[in-house]
């Protein structure tokens, strides 16, 4: 994981290692929990990956000035969310991919049926993890309505139908895939920075400049998935490539050219950098993220 910024990059790492290891204090089920399908959520949870989500929550509790060991639990808690995403993604009924993170799925790794349950446990372990350990009770509500609404029938799993039956109806207007994208992809990375800033007791103002950084990276960040989807390395990526063209998905390089779609995200991360300009210094980490989404090869 490299970042552009030095600074992010060094800050990065050592985020990621403290995530990683409250996550492991977490997963420590005990004897209730089998062991097969603990190792089913613990494989594909620390398989790797940019950990962007959660660092998005820490980074945004430092901005507002809080202490990112108070919003640990919720960062660990939408990394959870995510992983089980992209598990159930993963399985034949849905993307049908074979490697995640450079490693073989969850159901190549362990079956079908391991894998739907690895994922129902992750999800609904984030939410015993906010509710547990978030401070006070009233944020810790928030967080978890906030992550819930992200994630259900209105938010990433209503991208997810809506990305679906596209396949099979088709994409008319840019307009029709943005509002796919931002419910499968940005509802998400939206979530995460929200809960930061709710962690950090910041002011409704501060919130909305939040929800706007969120939307616009989160955008940002499907328009480069899809460019890399067509020109990335599958090394570098530690996924498989082209998978989009092959399932007839609409994307935006496929509806407006790769040209285009990098323009569009350039656009997308300065609006993003200037809603949390205010914020000041406290921001520098937000907008060197912004620009990594925007510079990224994996």
């Amino acid at each position: 994981m490299t970042v552009t910024s030095p600074k992010l990059n060094e800050h990065w790492k050592a985020l990621i290692s403290r995530i990683d290891q409250q996550m492991e204090v977490y997963l420590n089920l005990g004897e209730d929990c089998p062991s097969s399908h603990q190792e089913a959520m613990s494989y594909s949870l620390f398989a790797g990956g940019k950990r962007l989500r959660p660092v998005l929550v820490l980074l945004a509790c430092e901005a507002c000035g809080g202490n990112s060991d108070d919003a640990m639990p919720a960062a660990c808690a939408i990394e959870m969310v995510h992983t089980y995403s992209l598990i159930h993604d993963d399985l034949p009924a849905m993307d049908d991919d074979d490697l995640r993170r450079g490693k073989p799925t969850c159901h190549i790794q362990f079956g079908e049926a391991n894998a739907i349950l690895a994922g129902d446990g992750l999800l609904t372990l984030a939410f015993e993890i906010i509710s547990a350990n978030v401070k006070p009770a009233e944020s810790g509500l928030k967080c978890c309505f906030e992550l819930a609404k992200s994630a259900g029938s209105t938010g990433m799993v209503a991208g997810q139908v809506a990305d679906l039956e596209a396949e099979k109806t088709g994409i008319s207007t840019l307009e029709d895939l943005q509002a796919i994208h931002k419910r499968k992809t940005g509802r998400l990375i939206t979530c995460a920075v929200q809960m930061g800033g709710i962690i950090a007791g910041a002011e409704s103002q501060t919130i909305q400049r939040l929800i706007t950084y969120g939307e616009a990276i989160g955008l940002a960040f499907q328009i480069t998935d899809d460019i890399l989807d067509v020109v990335g390395d599958q090394k570098k990526m530690g996924k498989g490539v082209q998978k989009d063209a092959e399932h007839g998905k609409l994307t935006y390089p496929g509806f407006q050219g790769v040209e285009k779609s990098l323009k569009q995200a350039e656009e997308l991360i300065s609006q993003a950098c200037e809603a949390v300009s205010p914020l000041g210094e406290k921001a520098a980490h937000l907008k060197s993220l912004a620009n990594f989404i925007l510079n990224r090869d994996h």
